[in-house]
């Protein structure tokens, strides 16, 4: 049973989560949770248990945190910093609302219904390429292959772009970690190139419209109002980073999970109709992004703790997903029904593209497991610090191909 008490702050527990060897599963985080609900961190306050994560990724004193992160990490000022302190992601109240009201559209059920025999194509063909080895490197021969060639289908771009596409998201992905101050030139001009291309597919976009996301944020008019170039090619960059980045770390972690149970592979394979579970159920277990972000806009209490303004609050995904409280002694398992899961964070901030993700992942889980059995570990993976946005860079499978 969890303590239910809410501690005083000094007596809280201590994580350092800006130290890139800390995990955010690792056993001190697990300890930490078990004492208290929350614990503190060079950065702020952390948020551990499931419900407190639900409560204040909604409550009224706080806002969207990451603008904060490049000062976090003593970054005042350049390409990514400045971006990313203006994006969507970080935008409030009616600006918020307005520029959510454009973008919606782009991201309806009924666009990621059209791109699904798209995305069953790629995964065969990428299949294909390395099925006859009986091994590969998840990363470099799927996961990123892949991620980069849904975003080109979303932009209405060549394929054959989806590579530098990847590099460039890749490599500004980069600074969600907390080596970001150590990656500073490798992030500013993968930023700095990432702008002049998605200028240039605007440029286009708007010379001859097509029926690509990009074209339908550029037409995109609201009793005469529209997007300014400006919110424009902000925009656009968040969704060529944030669609490339996210998918692939999220796909390559999911494989990881299925690595170590084996057994919900073949669940899968047996039951294709379970592929939205899987998705689900590997980012409760495993997300890549391990926390999200809020700031108390004013001093406030929350179950007895005082919480000043100003202060950055971290609320865990995966340590809230894994919560006992909550889920039990829950283990991977896509065959059970799960509460919803904070992957893709919640309230008024929730990821704008999850549907798109969540059946892309889905596509692909659903058809490496009626293509592959018996997977296994092909060699060490290496993997990003498991904090802030994180991933594996190399996951080497073995495999047999199953008999179609």
């Amino acid at each position: 049973m969890l303590s239910q008490e809410t501690l005083p702050l000094e007596a809280a527990p201590f994580l350092d989560i800006a130290n890139p060897e800390t995990s955010v599963r690792a056993p001190a985080v697990r300890a930490a949770r078990a004492a208290s609900w929350y614990a503190r961190t060079p950065y702020g306050l952390a948020i551990l248990r499931y419900e407190e994560m639900g409560q204040l990724l909604i409550h009224k004193s706080l806002r969207q945190g990451s603008h904060a992160w490049p000062d976090h990490n003593g970054v005042g000022a350049g390409h990514f910093a400045d971006w990313w302190r203006n994006t969507i992601l970080v935008t409030e109240g009616m600006d918020h609302r307005r520029l959510r009201r454009f973008v919606n559209p782009a991201f309806s059920p009924k666009t990621v219904r059209t791109l699904m025999p798209d995305f069953e194509r790629i995964t065969h063909a990428l299949i294909d390429a390395f099925i006859d080895r009986g091994t590969c490197d998840f990363m470099s021969d799927f996961a990123d292959p892949y991620s980069g060639r849904v975003l080109t289908l979303l932009l209405g771009l060549p394929e054959e772009m989806g590579g530098r596409i990847l590099r460039l998201a890749a490599d500004m992905g980069l600074a969600l970690g907390v080596t970001y101050k150590e990656r500073l030139a490798t992030i500013e001009a993968a930023t700095e190139e990432m702008y002049a291309l998605v200028e240039e597919v605007l440029a286009a976009r708007q010379a001859k419209p097509g029926t690509d996301i990009l074209s339908i944020m550029v037409n995109a008019s609201d009793d005469g109002d529209r997007l300014s170039h400006e919110e424009l090619l902000n925009m656009g960059v968040m969704l060529v980073f944030a669609g490339v980045d996210t998918t692939r770390n999220q796909l390559g972690l999911g494989l990881s999970m299925f690595l170590d149970h084996p057994a919900q592979w073949e669940a899968l394979a047996a039951d294709p109709s379970l592929d939205m579970a899987a998705s689900n159920e590997c980012m409760r277990m495993r997300p890549t992004i391990t926390w999200v972000t809020r700031e108390a806009i004013e001093d406030f209490e929350f179950q007895g703790l005082a919480i000043a303004k100003g202060t950055t609050l971290h609320l865990f995904s995966e340590s809230a997903g894994t919560d006992p409280e909550t889920f039990a002694d829950a283990p991977f398992d896509i065959t059970v029904e799960r509460k919803r899961n904070y992957g893709f964070g919640g309230g008024i901030h929730v990821c704008l593209g999850q549907i798109v993700a969540r059946n892309d992942m889905a596509v692909a889980y659903r058809l490496l497991s009626q293509r592959l059995t018996d997977i296994r570990a092909g060699g060490p993976a290496q993997y990003l610090p498991d904090s802030g946005n994180t991933g594996p860079v190399s996951l080497p499978l073995a495999f047999t191909a199953r008999e179609r």
